[in-house]
């Protein structure tokens, strides 16, 4: 399995520069490039050519954009402004050469009908496939573990990918998210592997179920998620592609980057390896 680097894991210690030139040294396939903030700095300073340059003479490729920000249930400017966005996107991705687009429900403390909530984004699903489909982009939907997202479990989040039903619509699967609102492990082990776009790995304090926050991660198999039961499941349906580990640890931002990500690294293949080779 190919290891990629999540760049929210050191979030407010590097920027995009750094964290390619550390993860390049430290043996990282891939890395999620985080549009939000780190790519927007880069290009304060350096252009896209730049980076496209940097990938084509490097080992480590972009793997991601992340993310396209709550995509669905929006009113009519906030998704046209959605749709425009996704389209700047795509010429990134054409740039770069990254794979994916990672997109995120809506957030809200909105009360909206689940049934609303599957039909538009199904909808915007329909309409983003489409536009991606020339640039041979896929399109991976992260379902957020925290009771205020739209799309909170990994049985809804796959259940709207099934109806969408498109080649280049899937999801991610984040352990901390599967965890965090308590999805089900046989949910996951009855799933099509093939619809498993992207895996994030990580860990968490044991607090409660839907009163855990990205604060709480800590490092692979340093806390309470089993993920074990995961990573075995994962493999059994067939999902054998890339981890990403992805953390928001306020207390690793403190380190030294180099640190973070060398830590990043060590944890994340202890973990993995017990299933996968690297």
């Amino acid at each position: 399995m190919k290891l990629c680097f999540n760049e929210a894991t050191t979030l407010e210690n590097s920027n995009l520069e750094k964290d390619l030139e550390i993860c390049e040294a430290h043996g990282y396939d891939y890395i999620e490039i985080r549009t939000t903030d780190k790519l927007p700095e880069y290009l304060e300073t350096q252009t896209l050519d730049d980076l496209a340059d940097y990938f084509r003479a490097h080992h480590i490729k972009p793997l991601a954009l992340n993310a396209l920000e709550f995509f669905n249930n929006r009113d009519k400017e906030g998704h046209d402004a959605i749709v425009q966005e996704f389209q700047e996107m795509m010429t990134i991705c054409d740039k770069i050469g990254a794979k994916y687009v990672v997109a995120v429900p809506l957030v809200t403390t909105d009360k909206i009908l689940k049934k609303d909530i599957k039909a538009n984004s199904i909808a915007v699903l329909e309409e983003l496939s489409d536009i991606a489909k020339p640039h041979g982009v896929k399109i991976a939907v992260e379902f957020i573990g925290h009771p205020e997202c739209t799309v909170n479990t990994f049985r809804d989040a796959y259940d709207i990918v099934q109806s969408v039903n498109r080649d280049n619509v899937g999801l991610v699967f984040d352990s901390f998210h599967f965890h965090a609102m308590g999805s089900n492990i046989e949910d996951l082990k009855n799933a099509d592997g093939s619809k498993i776009f992207l895996f994030h790995i990580d860990d968490t304090e044991d607090f409660q179920i839907g009163l855990l926050t990205d604060d709480d991660r800590v490092w692979p198999g340093h806390g309470a998620i089993d993920l074990d039961a995961h990573i075995a499941t994962l493999k059994k349906i067939g999902y054998r592609d890339v981890v990403s580990v992805e953390l928001f640890r306020p207390e690793y931002y403190k380190l030294a980057p180099e640190e973070t990500i060398q830590k990043a690294k060590e944890t994340t293949v202890s973990v993995i390896s017990k299933h996968f080779n690297r």
